[in-house]
C-alpha cells in the first residue's frame, strides 16, 4: 500500500511538473510580449509628451519675439502716453503676454502698459536666448510673488524692450487622449534655469522609469519627461486578465485570444483607426454657413465624425490629435473629401454658390505634393475647385512660412480659398493674416460668445473685421448660438456665421434636404428670419 502510494505520488509530481511547464509557457511568452508593449507605449508616450512640451515652448517665445519686435520697429522705447498706449493693445491682443515694459540698464521697470513709474523685480536667472541676437531670458519673481518668464529685447539707449509671460504657460497643461496621464515635466533654460515643473519627481530607480529629454533647436529650451513603468503597467488590467484566461485554457484561450486582441488593443489606438479608415467608418458631417444679411445658404463646413459599427459617434476632439501626431490626419483628409464628392457632388457642384469648407490641418500645408492630392481628388467630381475651402486652424503651429504661402498660392491658383479658423486665440496673432495671404478668417466662437457684453472682445472683433476687409478677405462668425448675436454681428460688418441658432453639424442625407428645402423655399435670397426657422426645423 505504501508503494503505491509513492508510486501515484511520483508520478503525479511528474504530470503537474509537465502540466506546470505546458501551461506557464503560453503564460511566460505573453508576459515577455506584454513587457515588450509597457516598454515601447511608455518610452513613445513619453517622448512624445517631450516634444509637445518643447513645441509649446517655441511657439510662446516665438510669439513674444514677434510682438516685441514690431514693437520696435515703431520705436516704442520711451514712457510717453503713446508707447503706453501701444503696449496696451499689444497686451490686449496677445493674450500670454501679461505685461509689457521699458526695462532700465538696472533691470527696473521704468513703464508698462499698466502705466508709468518705476517698479522694481527681482532676477533669479539671466541668459541670452538662443538663436535671438538681441533678446535675453530671464526668470523673474515680481513684487506680488509671482514667478515670471521675461524676455527683453535690447534697445540702442540702454533701455530694452520686456515681455512677462507666466512660466505655467510654457508648460504642457492639457493632456490628449493616450497621452501620460501623470507625468514629471521639468522645463529648463538653455543654461540650466528651471522654467517651471509638473507633477512630482519619481523616487523610482532610472531602471524603473521611461525617460525623455528634448532640446529646442531653435531658442535651447530643453524638457526632461520621466513615468514610473508601474503607471503604465496599472492601465493593462484587461491584458492581465486575458493572461490568466491563457495559462488556464491553454490552447482554446490562444485562439480566443488571437481573436479579441484586435477588438482591444487598447495599447494600440493607431491600429485601431486605421481598420476605422479602411472600413469607412470616419463621415462627414455638414454645418450650414449662412448669409445674415439676405438669408441665402452659402455653403458648409465639413466636421468628420468616427461612426462605430454600434452606431455610436466619436466627436473629432478624440481622435484627430492622434490623427496629426501618427501621420493619420492626410489619409483621413482626403477620405473625407472624397466620400463628400460621392455624397454631395451633384447637390453642391449644381450650385456654383455654395461653397464646401474642409479643416486641414497645418502640416498638410509644409508640403508641395498636397496640390496634386487636391487637384486629383476633385478633378473628376462635379464640385468645382473654386468651390473648395480648406480651412488652416490657428492654433497649428506653422514652421517655414516660405514653404507654406507658396502652398497656398498653388492652391489658389487652382480656384481653392484659404480660410484662417480660430482667430484671435491661436499663438500667431495677425501674423496669419498679413504672411499667408488668405481669403478668409474666422471669428472663434469665444469673441462671439462675448460680443454685446465684453467690449473688449467687441473691440478686438471690429478691429479684425476692418483688416480683413481692408486686405479684401470674407469674415465668417462661427459658434453662433442666439439671434441677439445675429444682430450684433450685422451691426459690426459681418455677413457670413455658422452655429446652433442656423443648424447643428448634419449628417449627408440632413443636409442635402436642407439644401433642395431652402431652394424650395426660395430661401435663396429671401429675409433672415425666414432662414432661420426653414434651418432650426430641419435640425429638430
Amino acid at each position: 500500500m505504501g508503494s503505491f502510494v509513492r508510486g501515484f505520488t511520483r508520478q503525479n509530481i511528474i504530470a503537474i511538473a509537465v502540466g506546470v511547464l505546458v501551461a506557464g509557457a503560453p503564460l511566460v511568452a505573453f508576459n515577455f510580449w506584454l513587457s515588450g508593449v509597457i516598454d515601447r507605449q511608455g518610452q513613445e508616450e513619453t517622448i512624445g509628451t517631450a516634444m509637445r512640451a518643447v513645441a509649446l515652448a517655441e511657439q510662446r517665445a516665438v510669439q513674444v519675439v514677434h510682438v516685441l519686435d514690431k514693437l520696435a520697429a515703431r520705436g516704442v522705447d520711451q514712457c510717453g502716453p503713446d508707447a503706453i498706449g501701444i503696449m496696451q493693445r499689444a497686451v490686449f491682443v496677445t493674450p500670454p503676454i501679461k505685461e509689457i515694459g521699458v526695462v532700465g540698464p538696472q533691470h527696473q521697470t521704468l513703464c508698462s502698459n499698466r502705466g508709468s513709474g518705476s517698479r522694481d523685480q527681482r532676477v533669479i536667472s539671466s541668459e541670452l536666448l538662443t538663436g535671438t541676437n538681441p533678446y535675453s531670458l530671464d526668470i523673474v519673481e515680481t513684487e506680488d510673488g509671482q514667478h515670471m518668464v521675461e524676455l527683453r529685447r535690447a534697445g540702442d539707449n540702454g533701455r530694452a524692450l520686456a515681455a512677462l509671460v507666466p512660466t505655467s504657460l510654457f508648460l504642457p497643461q492639457v493632456m490628449r487622449p493616450g497621452e501620460l496621464s501623470s507625468a514629471y515635466v521639468l522645463v529648463e533654460t538653455g543654461e540650466g534655469a528651471t522654467i517651471g515643473e509638473i507633477g512630482e519627481r519619481p523616487n523610482e530607480h532610472y531602471d524603473n522609469l521611461f525617460i525623455a529629454t528634448q532640446r529646442s533647436s531653435k531658442f535651447g529650451f530643453n524638457v526632461s519627461v520621466m513615468t514610473p513603468r508601474g503607471q503604465i503597467m496599472a492601465g493593462q488590467g484587461d491584458l492581465k486578465w486575458i493572461g490568466l484566461l491563457i495559462t488556464g485554457l491553454i490552447v482554446a484561450a490562444l485562439a480566443g485570444f488571437s481573436v479579441l486582441t484586435p477588438r482591444r488593443s487598447p495599447n494600440n489606438p493607431v491600429a485601431e483607426m486605421e481598420r476605422a479608415l479602411a472600413a469607412g467608418q470616419f463621415v462627414p458631417y455638414y454645418q450650414p454657413i449662412v448669409d445674415i444679411r439676405s438669408g441665402q445658404l452659402r455653403g458648409a463646413e465639413v466636421l468628420v465624425r468616427w461612426r462605430k459599427p454600434d452606431g455610436t459617434l466619436v466627436p473629432p476632439g478624440v481622435f484627430i490629435p492622434l490623427a496629426e501626431t501618427s501621420g493619420m490626419i492626410r489619409p483621413m483628409t482626403f477620405d473625407l473629401m472624397r466620400r463628400v464628392c460621392a455624397e454631395a457632388g451633384q447637390v453642391v457642384g449644381s450650385r456654383p454658390a455654395l461653397k464646401i469648407s474642409f479643416n486641414f490641418a497645418g502640416m498638410l500645408f509644409s508640403d508641395e505634393t498636397i496640390v496634386k492630392d487636391v487637384r486629383d481628388t476633385f478633378a473628376a467630381s462635379p464640385i468645382r475647385l473654386s468651390q473648395v475651402v480648406l480651412e488652416v486652424t490657428e492654433r497649428d503651429p506653422i514652421q517655414n512660412f516660405t514653404l507654406t504661402r507658396q502652398v497656398i498660392a498653388a492652391l489658389q491658383d487652382l480656384g481653392v480659398r484659404i480660410a484662417i479658423d480660430d482667430v484671435g486665440t491661436g499663438h500667431s496673432g495677425l501674423s496669419y493674416m498679413l504672411k499667408l495671404g488668405v481669403d478668409i478668417i474666422k471669428i472663434d466662437k469665444m469673441f462671439v460668445d462675448a460680443i454685446g457684453t465684453d467690449r473688449n472682445s467687441t473691440t478686438i472683433v471690429e478691429t479684425l473685421v476692418d483688416l480683413a476687409h481692408n486686405m479684401r478677405m470674407d469674415v465668417v462668425a462661427e459658434g453662433v448660438e442666439t439671434f441677439e448675436q445675429v444682430v450684433h454681428l450685422r451691426d459690426l460688418g459681418i455677413r457670413s456665421a455658422q452655429g446652433y441658432v442656423f443648424a447643428p453639424p448634419l449628417p449627408g442625407s440632413a443636409f442635402l434636404e436642407l439644401v433642395e428645402a431652402m431652394d424650395s423655399l426660395g430661401a435663396m435670397g429671401g429675409e433672415m428670419p425666414a432662414l432661420t426657422t426653414a434651418v432650426t426645423t430641419e435640425a429638430a
